[in-house]
């Protein structure tokens, strides 16, 4: 008989999640794809942490963030055009120089790891660090970002991975089976074997850690593959406050889920793969956006049980 709800012990999930949580994470965020920004053809908004954000590429391969809103009468700046680099405001024409930068309005600090692209609010503050704490990546890899919102908050993307004793049940066209063979506060280590095709598993070890409070990093340990890195970030985008700026009396929190799919093998054939990665990233996004169609749910129910029992 499947024991798994019983291995699945919720105060064990829990203690594993607020350990990670006390993590210092350097005051930088997830935004969006690397690949992404750098394809930008005009200014695009975003909402971090209660943040309007205007992203766009200053120079060929330099993408600039800040304030998305004007700082004259509050123009959304998503709406502005760039010339030579500077935004200008579609109310009014004020040019905003990120160089120079103006009174309520200056530039963020942005990093980019050649998979993500990360700002930082505040680069003053207590704990922040010159660039985000990202885990262990393998040196050669064929990536793939999918990027989604859901209606929880950053803990509740965490606990679904930090609950994998779910995996077989919860998505059975993905795993045919799933063992957690040892975990403790810091670590999960599970023996999986994956659905590649109807009667063809995969079967890999694999461990789970949270190297900060809004990312979960899953590593293939032993079997094909070794090496590759399932890296997934939580970054708020509205807090559950009135106060988040919403209309409609919408006052749910949402999160977006970045996650970047790093996959590696010591195989000959990788080195093919690897060239032909315009067909393989898709591959990629659609099996990771799959899982992620169904763990959204299940972080949004996680997120409403807590709601609940809070009242």
């Amino acid at each position: 008989m499947n024991d798994d709800w019983q291995r699945a012990n919720p105060l064990a999930i829990d203690r594993a999640l607020h350990k990670a949580l006390r993590k210092p994470d350097g005051g930088w965020f997830a935004v969006d794809a690397s690949r992404t920004l750098q394809r930008l053809s005009k200014p695009r908004g975003y909402v971090i942490d209660d943040r309007e954000v205007v992203v766009w590429k200053e120079r060929e391969h330099t993408i600039r963030m800040a304030p998305g809103s004007c700082p004259h009468m509050g123009a959304s700046l998503a709406e502005a055009t760039v010339q030579q680099g500077c935004l200008v405001c579609p109310w009014h024409g004020r040019v905003l120089d990120p160089q120079a930068g103006a009174v309520g309005w200056k530039p963020f600090q942005t990093f980019d790891d050649g998979v993500f692209t990360w700002v930082q609010f505040d680069s003053d503050s207590e704990g922040a660090t010159d660039h985000p704490i990202i885990a262990k990546r393998p040196d050669v890899f064929l990536d793939g970002v999918v990027r989604r919102e859901a209606c929880c908050e950053p803990r509740d993307i965490l606990a679904n991975r930090l609950d994998p004793w779910h995996g077989t049940h919860f998505h059975p066209y993905a795993f045919s089976r799933l063992e957690v063979t040892d975990h403790n506060d810091d670590e999960l280590h599970l023996r999986v074997a994956y659905r590649v095709v109807r009667g063809f598993d995969v079967e890999v070890s694999a461990r789970f850690d949270c190297p900060g409070p809004r990312t979960i990093v899953m590593t293939i340990t032993d079997g094909e593959g070794t090496g590759s890195v399932v890296e997934t970030h939580a970054t708020p985008v509205y807090s559950a406050r009135p106060a988040s700026g919403r209309t409609g009396g919408d006052t749910s929190p949402r999160t977006a889920i970045i996650e970047a799919t790093l996959a590696t093998s010591d195989r000959n054939g990788f080195a093919h793969a690897h060239l032909a990665a315009a067909m393989t990233r898709p591959l990629i996004k659609l099996l990771a956006g799959r899982l992620w169609r169904d763990d959204a749910r299940y972080a949004e129910r996680l997120y409403q049980i807590r709601e609940r029992s809070s009242l």
